[in-house]
């Protein structure tokens, strides 16, 4: 078995500075590094959710290999250099617990590595089970590479695995809550690629064997609210693939868990993340005030926290809220400070879930409010401006916004405008599985079927017509 190659008579390695990769940063801090960091991304069609943390994390020498994802960006930045260049230690030495005789798959994600799985800070909290210790990471994580976000998730092997999970876990340490935290910035990452339907089922076993970590304890208090804060976030991120795919009562569970979870552990951060999360369902639900009274609460826990962009969103989901309520004036004055935060930029305090929020979402979420409030004109301007503003990589993203274009252009007297943007969505519905956006598309199409004979619109109505109804 994997475990009687390492033995709990190792004596755990105090974790060394990075002090290469701390050089590399230079003046910047870690926010610039770390959007540094996100935009190298990007530009080899990688999408890492990098941040501050993280990269604070590796200056401090937690991180001792990065996963394969960011081992290509970081390669990509400083050309020319190995990752011991970088500072990082060889991956055949963090996995001597798993020597492997054969290359690695390319284009596989897997958990980056702490420090041997075990937290090196206190010697009496060893883990010498490896072999349930993959089975964990298996359950949260999965080969990547695959064309669709289904393929990516399972579907049997996850679920086999998952079952395995349930087994008790001794002594969990770093390296479960690692690959919790990575598990939550996949599953945020296959969303922004491909949209919550083929997901949403797949995923409820990596939350299930979440939970199993959090009841089978941690040793050290660090790692006990590394576990609760990513279990909470996994569960935000589980609930939002069930509300975007219209499960509106398991998100509402799902969303109910998190916020226990961030009271029981007194998470400020966690806990807004939920109420902003529970803001936008009410509002997607029919229930407008609740998603008022939902996004104040997470405004008022929020404000200590420092970070201006999670305030501006906040107030955007009171703003939705107002819209909902037809209250033009409170729509309006909660879309001012929203802006107003938004202008502030940038900071060390901002949450790493907010990666998807930017000039293109503000724009994306102001126009759902004109929409809201019948100002069809005002909505399509801030809707195409969400779409062209949007990075490439956000696919379903650029979906979401090309359907709100569509729906306000069909709705302000622009029938063939309208019939065009849907097409364009119809385009990316192969890369794309949301049922809201197939929701709005079908709302747009009854708009438009009076107009058959305006340009572009029969062509959109058959496409529409012929488009399967499930992914």
């Amino acid at each position: 078995m994997a475990s009687s190659l390492v033995t709990s008579s190792q004596s755990p390695t105090p974790p060394q500075p990075n002090l290469a990769f701390r050089r590399l940063r230079g003046q910047r801090s870690p926010a610039e590094f770390a959007a540094m960091v996100r935009r190298a991304a990007r530009e080899i069609g990688e999408n890492v959710s990098c941040d501050a943390r993280y990269v604070g994390r590796v200056e401090a020498g937690e991180i001792r290999c990065p996963n394969y994802a960011y081992e290509r960006v970081f390669l990509h930045m400083f050309p020319g250099r190995t990752l011991t260049d970088l500072g990082f230690a060889s991956r055949a030495t963090v996995r001597g617990h798993r020597a492997r005789t054969t290359s690695e798959t390319e284009g596989t994600y897997e958990p980056y590595d702490t420090q041997d799985t075990q937290d090196a800070q206190d010697p009496d909290e060893t883990y010498d089970n490896y072999e349930e210790s993959d089975v964990l990471r298996r359950a949260f994580m999965t080969g990547g590479g695959a064309t669709v976000a289904a393929a990516s998730l399972g579907p049997i092997g996850l679920a086999l695995d998952a079952a395995a999970a349930g087994r008790p876990v001794r002594r969990v340490g770093a390296g479960e809550a690692g690959a919790l935290e990575e598990a939550v910035r996949r599953i945020r990452l296959l969303d922004d690629r491909h949209g919550a339907d083929g997901l949403y089922q797949r995923a409820a076993a990596p939350l299930r064997a979440a939970y199993a970590l959090l009841d089978a304890g941690a040793t050290r208090q660090t790692t006990a609210e590394r576990l609760h804060s990513g279990a909470g976030e996994l569960a935000i991120s589980v609930g939002w693939l069930a509300h975007d795919s219209g499960r509106f009562d398991d998100a509402r569970s799902h969303y109910a868990e998190a916020l226990a979870t961030a009271r029981v552990t007194g998470d400020d951060a966690l806990e807004a993340h939920a109420f902003c999360n529970t803001a936008f369902l009410a509002r997607d639900a029919g229930r407008p005030r609740e998603a008022v009274r939902a996004a104040q609460a997470a405004q008022r826990v929020a404000r200590p926290l420092g970070s201006a962009r999670l305030m501006s969103l906040l107030a955007l989901r009171e703003a939705g809220g107002w819209a909902g309520l037809a209250d033009r004036t409170g729509c309006e004055q909660a879309l001012a400070r929203a802006q107003a935060y938004f202008e502030r930029g940038l900071s060390d305090a901002d949450p790493e879930w907010m990666s998807f929020y930017g000039e293109a979402e503000l724009a994306g979420l102001e126009a759902q409010c004109w929409s809201t409030l019948g100002d069809w004109r005002r909505a399509a301007r801030y809707a195409r401006r969400a779409a062209h503003l949007q990075d490439p990589h956000f696919t379903r993203n650029i979906a979401l916004y090309t359907a709100e274009l569509a729906d306000d252009l069909a709705r302000g007297g622009h029938p063939d405008e309208g019939a065009a943007a849907g097409l364009r969505v119809l385009e990316l519905l192969g890369e794309v599985q949301s049922s809201r956006i197939r929701t709005m598309l079908a709302a747009t199409a009854r708009v438009l079927s009076p107009h058959r004979r305006a340009s572009g619109v029969s062509a959109f109505l058959e496409r529409h017509a012929s488009t399967p109804r499930t992914a």
